[in-house]
């Protein structure tokens, strides 16, 4: 329910830009269905994660911009701007408490050599840096409706792909959990 519920901002944006074939339009109803989202969120689970809050601030940042002066540059950064946040997230978290945050979120399920963790986390690091860079490349070389499309299938996909890598990988690499 919470991956549905955490779909359906971009998939109202992409439908109403499907509909209507305007960006501005679009983003314009992003910003409160972005904004509902998170507080339906914290009602059903009464926390709100802190990138949650931090997507939900671009949002309504760049995508205010967006709306004020009629420019879509600043939500085509916004995927950017929050791949980078979750690279810098994934790199902090080394120097931040005693383990990379893929461990402490995966540690239950998967056991890993500290070695492999760091490895794991670096890979998810630049996975995000990557997908940032791919993003602006998609918005500044096609045009409007390619980066839309990019968006929702393309970022999605890549994901997906990068996922399913990760967890071959580590179904290669992992050791006999803990009797």
């Amino acid at each position: 329910m919470k991956l549905l519920l955490d779909f359906l901002p971009i998939a109202i944006f992409f439908g109403v830009y499907r509909w209507s074939g305007d960006l501005i339009l679009a983003t314009g109803i992003l910003i409160p269905v972005t904004v509902m989202h998170v507080g339906i969120t914290y009602l059903m689970t009464k926390r709100i994660e802190k990138m949650a809050l931090a997507t939900v601030g671009l949002v309504v940042v760049l995508g205010g911009a967006t709306v004020l002066l009629r420019e879509g540059w600043f939500i085509m950064w916004k995927p950017t701007v929050v791949n980078w946040l979750f690279a810098l997230v994934f790199i902090g978290s080394h120097f931040i408490g005693q383990k990379p945050l893929i461990q402490r979120m995966l540690e239950q399920a998967v056991q890993l050599s500290p070695a492999r963790w760091n490895r794991l986390s670096f890979a998810w690091a630049v996975f995000f840096v990557a997908s940032g860079i791919l993003n602006l490349m998609v918005a500044y070389q096609f045009d409007e409706a390619t980066w839309v499309n990019f968006k929702l299938f393309g970022l999605l996909g890549l994901t997906l792909v990068f996922i399913i890598l990760q967890g071959i990988w580590i179904s290669r690499v992992a050791e006999p959990a803990e009797e």
